[in-house]
């Protein structure tokens, strides 16, 4: 595989007029940790039947596909999983990435694994990383995660990325009202003046197992409040249309923050995400419930062109905006689950 450029082809537009921009790969539907509100135990447990080795997209599969987003307008291709980490010899996808022009990678992570895998990441090419982090109370988070990892090792691993030289480092925390809610504002203070970004997530009904109820959404107006309250905040421009984050700085200095709505504030309309599965399916929204199989005419032998087409036509085919039509009626609409294309 060569480092040039795939020609450029016309970038797709989906029925709603939304260009095709950013790609996120997930690279393995397993993770080490159970996080309630995407991989509940009681569904993802010890028995549960995760991909086999031979369905999972190898590597020069990912970057093959890659290229052709690529080509089509896409600029920012992000890993994720389950949890990214967990696949073996991932600096090396990084480094195949990073030879395909005009794109940024980035990776989402638990950051379980991240103090021993910041510095061959960033050596490889990796250029963003964003970390989950739900609280800074260690009983909370320990509760959260299900997995009994303790709050010490993810600020050790985000300590890593940043003296690996990847700024700013993200840190993302679901918000879920009566369970971590109470945390917000010590999470906020910890990282101001640390050039590390927290970004509050309204917590969502992404998938059909986390058990999701609206009263459980602690909006993101009333996160800024309390923030706001105790260190204040003043709104602050988005750096690029269709950003998902609403931004807010410190008053006196020190960063910002931000808010993922998707509940109260949908930003489907700027929305230009496309999503791949570990096991090579594209998904046009994180709410799908159906995805368009690239595996396998990828390996029945389909050429750049044909699959160039397929992506085309999955992309002029979306018309997704679920966050922007919830209802009560869309509660027990099938969902593929977070875990399986990434969030």
């Amino acid at each position: 595989m060569t480092d040039a450029a795939l020609p450029i082809a016309p970038s797709p537009r989906d029925r709603l007029g939304r260009p095709l921009g950013d790609l996120r790969v997930s690279v393995t539907d397993r993770c080490n940790f159970r996080c309630r509100y995407c991989m509940p135990r009681e569904v993802f447990g010890r028995d549960y039947a995760f991909l086999p080795r031979a369905e999972i997209l190898s590597f020069e599969e990912i970057v093959r596909l890659a290229r052709l987003f690529a080509a089509r307008g896409v600029s920012k291709v992000r890993l994720t999983g389950g949890e990214p980490l967990l696949r073996r010899d991932l600096p090396e996808l990084v480094r195949m990435l990073a030879a395909i022009p005009g794109t940024e990678r980035a990776l989402t992570t638990n950051g379980a694994l991240l103090g021993k895998m910041a510095q061959p990441l960033v050596e490889a090419g990796l250029d963003r990383v964003t970390v989950s982090l739900d609280s800074l109370d260690d009983a909370v988070f320990r509760a959260m995660n299900d997995a009994d990892f303790p709050v010490a090792r993810v600020l050790a691993g985000i300590d890593a990325a940043l003296a690996a030289g990847l700024a700013p480092v993200k840190v993302n925390a679901v918000v879920h009202r009566g369970v971590n809610d109470h945390t917000v504002v010590d999470l906020a203070r910890h990282f101001r003046g640390t050039g590390v970004i927290v970004r509050f997530i309204e917590y969502m009904d992404v998938g059909a197992s986390n058990g999701w109820r609206l009263d459980e959404v602690v909006p993101g107006e009333e996160l800024v409040r309390r923030i706001g309250a105790e260190l204040p905040l003043e709104p602050v421009e988005p750096n690029y249309p269709g950003e998902v984050a609403r931004r807010y700085r410190y008053s006196g200095g020190g960063g910002e923050i931000g808010l993922v709505t998707a509940v109260t504030r949908p930003f489907c309309g700027d929305c230009t995400r496309a999503r791949l599965s570990a096991e090579g399916k594209l998904y046009t929204c994180l709410f799908a419930a159906e995805g368009t199989d690239l595996r396998g005419p990828l390996r029945s032998g389909a050429s750049d062109d044909e699959l160039g087409a397929l992506l085309d036509r999955a992309w002029r085919a979306r018309d997704d905006r679920y966050s922007e039509v919830r209802t009560a009626a869309t509660a027990g609409a099938p969902r593929v689950e977070m875990s399986y294309i990434g969030g």
